[in-house]
């Protein structure tokens, strides 16, 4: 027997599909993270499967590789009782010519009720969505927005600090490349945080001053009294030499090292979306210090993904409906 969906989703979050951050009102992520909260305790009081997705199909489309978001997605969805398909495009039709919205219609017909994806072009979530019935999550387009990622660091620094509204956060390093940053900076404002980008001026994007955010160039002076310090991926992948003289030199003026830290808040938190260049962004010793909340953020990305899946559910068809 499945469990009823919330009955406040339909009223609180309203959206079929999570594509992006921006827009997101308080009463919205706030609704997401009581639910995520209630989903962490669940998990570590008993981790007992629920049946909010029972009959459901859930489809983890990944065009990038990403460990540890498919995972999570993976295991929120059989938490919740969803029957899980991982797509390997590496080895599909999409290798061989096949385009998006080939894939899209092909996925449609399968009839899933929630497909996650994950895109390395910005924008290919969002024309996925429109191409198919069933609900859409974006699990990161390009340098665009990944949504779960911004909501779980949101969670991890409300379960850490009791709040995230009055709170000042500085996002460090690859402001440029980053998903993570965008959607972090919708998400924090949107909560009433008080958000700072601290970067070279390489790798900060054009007119930054228009997000909503402070801009510091000077690493000492950007996370001076902060209460969070979110590091970011050099993500060299996106870029060529000319952003950063060599890593040494940046780790030197950007990467975050006690000395560093010692001018944040004494009990500031220290983040990263990881996978982390331990040397080149921060130091092992302070990716393992106790004020790292880097676990923490690992183990909150099954709980957020349970509450965003268990939200959009409310928003499925009834098996009634469909039969």
């Amino acid at each position: 027997m499945t469990s009823k969906p919330n009955s406040n989703a339909l009223k609180v979050f309203p959206r079929r599909h999570l594509l992006t951050c921006e827009g997101l009102s308080a009463n919205e992520i706030n609704f997401v993270l009581d639910l995520a909260d209630k989903a962490a305790d669940h998990i570590r009081q008993n981790g007992k499967k629920r049946d909010v997705l029972d009959g459901r199909t859930l489809i983890n489309l990944f065009f990038e590789s990403s460990t540890r978001t498919q995972a999570s997605f993976e295991m929120a969805g059989k938490r919740l009782g969803a029957d899980v398909m991982n797509m390997n495009v590496a080895t599909s039709s999409v290798t061989k010519g096949e385009t998006l919205v080939d894939t899209a219609v092909t996925l449609n017909a399968m009839r899933p009720d929630i497909i996650v994806v994950r895109h390395h072009a910005a924008g290919a979530v969002e024309l996925l969505s429109q191409k198919v019935d069933c609900s859409v999550i974006n699990a990161g387009d390009g340098a665009h927005q990944h949504p779960t990622q911004a909501l779980l660091d949101a969670l991890t620094i409300r379960r850490a600090k009791g709040r995230v509204a009055g709170l000042t956060v500085a996002i460090c390093g690859d402001i440029l490349h980053s998903r993570v940053a965008r959607s972090n900076i919708n998400v924090l404002n949107a909560l009433g945080a008080q958000v700072r980008l601290v970067a070279p001026s390489t790798l900060l994007p054009s007119s930054p001053e228009r997000l909503g955010t402070e801009v510091y160039t000077d690493m000492w002076k950007g996370i001076d009294g902060v209460d969070v310090v979110m590091m970011l991926r050099l993500q060299r992948e996106r870029m060529d030499a000319s952003y950063v003289p060599s890593s040494r030199e940046f780790f030197h003026f950007f990467g975050l090292d006690h000395e560093k830290l010692a001018r944040a808040k004494p009990d500031a938190l220290v983040m990263h979306p990881g996978p982390m260049n331990r040397g080149v962004e921060i130091a092992s010793t302070v990716a393992d210090h106790s004020r790292s909340v880097i676990r923490e953020q690992v183990e909150m990305g099954v709980a957020v993904r349970m509450a965003v899946l268990e939200a959009l559910s409310a928003h499925l068809p009834s098996f009634k409906d469909v039969a």
